[in-house]
């Protein structure tokens, strides 16, 4: 019975370093992108962000879309209001001048995705054929647009995911999330750079409107609250495989907040988790499986190990190859976002981080949850 604990422990080991193995080919396949912003576009853009009682910060976001480089006649801004209670709407409205629109949400019914129900009312009401969506609490600088575009026309792409980072992080808890999150953007870069596209972010996000709609939209993925980023690019991966690219650019990078509480964090978390099971490409829910069964042979042996000095040197064997592979993995990562420093709270974010994931992937597909005020699922 220990044989074939051991084996099967150790099998997953394997099965998790050879996983790491992909990411860090995948990660390296694609290079940083160098290219200055060509001129004279001829991209129409349109900026989408979906806000809901976001009037602590919305304004420094429309501020940075705003100052934006990219020329001023080729670009449009729609933000929708989600139902704010807070004076959201009134300071989107405040930027009409600057040719920023505002669209209200008024649904008559309830829903339980109002993120892609924004999204697509906005959609409908553009002018741009390239629609780059961002959240209504991020920052990004003024090259922002005009390097994806560049990336987008010269790579002749149909979507294209760019680098999200967490900024201003003000203790460890929210460090130890932005060292974390960054392994998850890598993932998706890196599923980008082995030609598989798989997951992004939607708070750097650009996509053909004219795409948008032969995929027929959120139709079919509308019943979650969340999913308005991946699933969509799976939808589009599915029928365009090789035409999503990941814009490895510092100029690309758009910046936002890490959780300041546990409760958040957790509601996050559970909220990502909800959309795999109703991700089309399997094998990458294959690979969210094997990860999590990883980590419940590292939380069984750590238990197993106060009773037998075995399995405390089983679990001491996977913790390490965990910890030096996932080194080598998120090393090229952070050094991308100028803080590979980051790298050294990997030792005190491993213990935490096995078990959030395996209780996460318990309870992420089986409660509903809290976002924006509201109980979805």
């Amino acid at each position: 019975m220990i044989a074939l604990h051991s084996f099967v422990s150790l099998f997953l080991t394997g099965v998790y370093l050879v996983l790491l193995i992909y990411l860090i080919r995948g990660w390296a396949n694609i290079k940083v992108n160098k290219a200055a912003a060509k001129a004279p576009f001829h991209t129409r853009v349109t900026v989408l962000i979906a806000a809901r009682n976001e009037e602590e910060r919305i304004s420094l976001t429309i501020e940075d879309v705003l100052a934006q480089d990219y020329p001023k006649h080729l670009l449009e801004v729609i933000i929708v209001d989600d139902h704010s209670t807070d004076n959201t709407a009134a300071i989107i409205s405040s930027y009409a001048h600057r040719g920023v629109k505002l669209l209200k949400l008024n649904e008559a019914e309830p829903l339980n995705s109002y993120k892609k129900k924004a999204i697509a009312e906005a959609i409908n009401l553009s002018s741009g054929d390239l629609m780059v969506a961002t959240d209504a609490d991020c920052r990004m600088g003024p090259a922002w647009l005009s390097s994806i575009v560049t990336y987008y026309e010269t790579h002749d792409l149909v979507m294209v995911s760019s680098p999200v980072t967490y900024f201003e992080e003000r203790s460890l808890f929210e460090l130890m999330q932005t060292l974390e999150f960054g392994y998850l953007i890598g993932i998706g870069a890196a599923f980008i750079g082995n030609g598989r596209a798989s997951t992004c972010n939607g708070a750097n996000f650009a996509y053909s409107k004219e795409v948008f709609y032969k995929v027929g939209g959120f139709k079919g993925i509308d019943d979650l609250a969340s999913g308005d980023d991946e699933l969509l690019l799976q939808k589009v991966a599915e029928r365009y495989p090789g035409k999503i690219g990941f814009l490895k650019q510092s100029d690309a990078v758009v910046y936002t907040h890490a959780k300041h509480t546990l409760q958040e964090f957790m509601q996050q978390r559970r909220r990502w988790a909800s959309k795999s099971t109703k991700y089309k490409d399997k094998k990458v829910v294959a690979f969210g499986i094997c990860i999590w069964l990883f980590n419940v042979s590292l939380l069984v042996n750590a238990g197993l190990g106060f009773y037998d000095l075995y399995f405390l040197k089983l679990f001491l064997v996977q913790f390490l190859l965990k910890y030096l592979f996932e080194i080598i993995y998120l090393l090229p990562i952070t050094a991308f976002f100028k803080r590979t420093y980051l790298v050294s709270l990997l030792i005190l974010l491993i213990p935490v981080h096995i078990i959030y994931f395996v209780v996460i992937g318990l309870i992420g597909n089986n409660h509903k949850y809290l976002w924006k005020g509201r109980v979805v699922k």
